[in-house]
């Protein structure tokens, strides 16, 4: 750290002036003055490294609210189900929320799912999650609000740190760190690695003779170096991957995904801070899916998704100058996403008969700018953004094996604009009361997967439509947020949104039949389109609390949201599908030195599986414990218990009526060695 002179670099700053020290941080910009006027919620390092489970998506459970499609986690659930959302917007399982890594969006270019085996706990600093949409600084695709993932920084890292865990049914968790702190930056490379034989998914009143317990195998490495450029500005280089293997407890229905990411950012900080980044991503995901016999006694393979390419490119640039009391953010972004399917199905005595590749390109380059000030008490922020999108090269091609083509369809090329953005107002008549006020747009284009795939899950049958036009939302919010003593906070906050063009799966009819875009669907099936509904209008409210005493620290969240489907058809008045009316999270914890104990309690409402409201999810109330007992300074060993009640939470209803659950209870002794 040195303290050095910097020649003003825009109009209004002084000529020469003594710069605060600058330190090597490995984070982006400075998050900006305007965010109090917006319902954020922060999860810290101690947080994220006490969740049972260890795993990203538990750890966002403590944001009520925030939910994937389905309630299983990235060790049962299909990835192709677990997109992420915010304020009961529902829908199918592509994310409604922006998900950033140190700045780069993580959602899977062709499906706009998260592969969450891709983020070992231990790796992250900071979780802040901002909801409701139209972040102009963040990016397209901000509809639900924005989840930002920070990587550790060098105070969180220790020279070396390594933890393996065994747990029920065979499983097993590894994870390892070692990092090389200096002055003028710091270098880190982790590795993880999970795997277990599973549980049966289907409850144990509905299985058959061929449900099987549903084994997973992961892992995943990075390396991350941050390099002091010159004083002020920091270069900041990342690289990882990941490989999931897991099965759905059936013959025939295994998947696989891959994935690497690259990214290159430069920050500079002093009289006018900015960013420039650069990033590839690449993912690759195969899957296979199979029918169930009468009484479930066999399965029978119905469709061979082989390989699922898909690549991300894009970049961002921004600065951030202050003028006084005023702070500015202005920038662009560009972001280009490829992908295709390619499946077999059709299948004829255990072999198939034809196949299927469908996919395009997704391009949209946008230009931002946000500004805040304070007058008094009252801070002003206003941003937004301009987005031209561009949907092309949409193909759908279906042939026999045999060599004669069935479809070849080539889709228009389209484009638009689209301007998102969000302003507020917080009032600040005491230290300890701030109240808010805001309202915002946002917007999300529709995957390639949504335009281009049609699909099937067990008897039901899904069409794509490559006419769907981009999702928008109107909302708006107000809160207030009380820290009456040092370490406590208090916030509420009541919204409004109104999801326009909403992307669902939308039931046309019941088999048996033959279909459009899908083909023969049995009469254990449904047959469903994805379509733009008129309106999703959800009003709700959300309670957040957290303290700190001594060693006691306490977080609460809870949401409810009244989600109705607006669209004067027979969906008019129904809930979006997989949308709990209520959900909350309860944490109590101890800490004393290395001493650790903590308690999580989960509570997630009935919520209907389908968007016809004929199948409903019942609620579930979960307990999670956790403990740790230090050894010596090096060495610590804790208990980790996951739905230590074993309470059945159920995760899907099939269209014969088979209910899966997510995970029941699991426990964990684990070795911890290092800081």
């Amino acid at each position: 750290m040195k303290r050095f002179l910097l020649l003003a670099m825009w109009p209004g700053v002084a000529a020469a002036q003594d710069a605060p020290e600058i330190v090597v941080t490995g984070r982006g910009l400075a998050d900006t003055p305007g965010d109090r006027a917006f319902d954020i919620v922060t999860i810290g390092r101690d947080r994220i490294l006490s969740s049972a489970s260890g795993r990203v998506e538990d750890v966002l459970r403590d944001v009520a609210g925030l939910q994937q499609f389905r309630r299983s986690d990235s060790r049962s659930a299909n990835p192709t189900s677990q997109g992420i959302t915010l304020r009961g917007l529902g829908g199918n399982a592509s994310s409604r929320a922006l998900l950033l890594l140190d700045g780069v969006p993580q959602a899977d270019p062709f499906g706009g799912w998260v592969a969450f085996p891709a983020y070992a706990t231990d790796r992250l600093g900071r979780v802040r999650v901002t909801r409701g949409g139209g972040s102009g600084i963040a990016g397209p695709g901000a509809l639900a609000g924005t989840i930002e993932l920070d990587s550790a920084m060098p105070a969180d890292l220790s020279p070396f740190a390594a933890t393996i865990a065994g747990g029920s049914r065979g499983s097993l968790d590894a994870r390892g760190s070692a990092a090389l702190v200096r002055g003028g930056g710091f270098a880190t490379l982790s590795g993880a690695y999970a795997r277990g034989d599973g549980f049966i998914p289907v409850v144990a009143g509905d299985r058959g003779l061929a449900d099987r317990a549903a084994p997973f195998e992961q892992a995943s490495a990075a390396a991350r170096a941050v390099v002091q450029l010159a004083a002020g500005t920091e270069l900041q280089a990342n690289v990882a991957a990941f490989t999931d293997r897991r099965d759905r407890g059936l013959d025939f229905t295994d998947n696989r995904s891959e994935g690497a990411d690259a990214s290159v950012r430069l920050v500079g900080r002093g009289p006018l801070d900015w960013s420039l980044l650069g990033y590839l991503q690449t993912r690759a995901f195969a899957s296979r899916f199979a029918s169930v016999g009468a009484g479930r006694a066999s399965t029978t393979l119905t469709l061979d998704q082989y390989n699922v390419p898909a690549t991300g490119i894009g970049g961002r640039a921004e600065i951030a100058p202050r003028f006084g009391a005023v702070s500015l953010r202005l920038g662009g972004d560009l972001r280009i996403v490829t992908g295709e399917t390619q499946e077999l199905y059709t299948y004829v005595a255990a072999s198939p008969t034809r196949r299927r590749v469908a996919g395009g390109r997704n391009t949209t380059a946008g230009l931002f700018a946000d500004a805040s000030a304070t007058a008094g008490d009252l801070l002003f922020t206003a941003g937004g953004r301009i987005d031209r999108w561009t949907i092309a090269d949409g193909r759908l091609q279906e042939a026999a094996l045999a060599g004669a083509t069935l479809t070849d369809q080539r889709f228009a090329d389209r484009q638009g604009w689209q301007p998102t953005g969000r302003a507020g107002v917080a009032w600040t008549p005491d230290p300890a009361v701030t109240l808010r006020l805001a309202g915002y747009r946002g917007w999300r284009l529709p995957t390639l997967n949504e335009l281009y795939r049609p699909f099937r899950v067990g008897a039901d049958a899904t069409a794509a439509d490559a006419a769907l036009a981009p999702e928008t939302l109107w909302g708006g919010e107000a809160g207030i947020e009380l820290r009456p003593t040092n370490g406590v906070r208090l916030a509420a906050t009541a919204f409004a949104n109104d999801l326009r063009d909403a992307i669902a799966n939308v039931t046309v009819a019941s088999g048996p039949g033959t279909f459009s875009g899908v083909g023969f669907v049995s009469a254990a099936g449904v047959f469903r389109r994805r379509a733009n509904l008129d309106h999703v209008r959800v009003r709700g409210g959300e309670v957040d609390a957290s303290g700190q005493w001594g060693a006691l620290a306490a977080r609460l969240s809870y949401a409810y949201t009244d989600a109705r489907v607006r669209d004067g058809g027979i969906l008019d008045g129904l809930q979006p599908a997989q949308t709990p009316a209520h959900s909350a999270s309860a944490t109590l914890g101890w800490r004393q030195d290395r001493w650790q104990a903590a308690a999580t309690m989960r509570h997630v409402a009935g919520q209907f599986e389908d968007d016809a409201n004929q199948r409903r999810l019942s609620a579930a109330t979960t307990l999670d414990l956790i403990a740790t007992l230090p050894a010596t300074r090096w060495l610590a060993f804790e208990a980790r218990a996951e739905n230590v009640t074993d309470t059945r939470v159920e995760a899907a209803i099939g269209g014969e009526g088979v209910v899966e659950r997510a995970t029941p209870r699991t426990l964990w002794l684990a070795v911890r060695l290092g800081g």
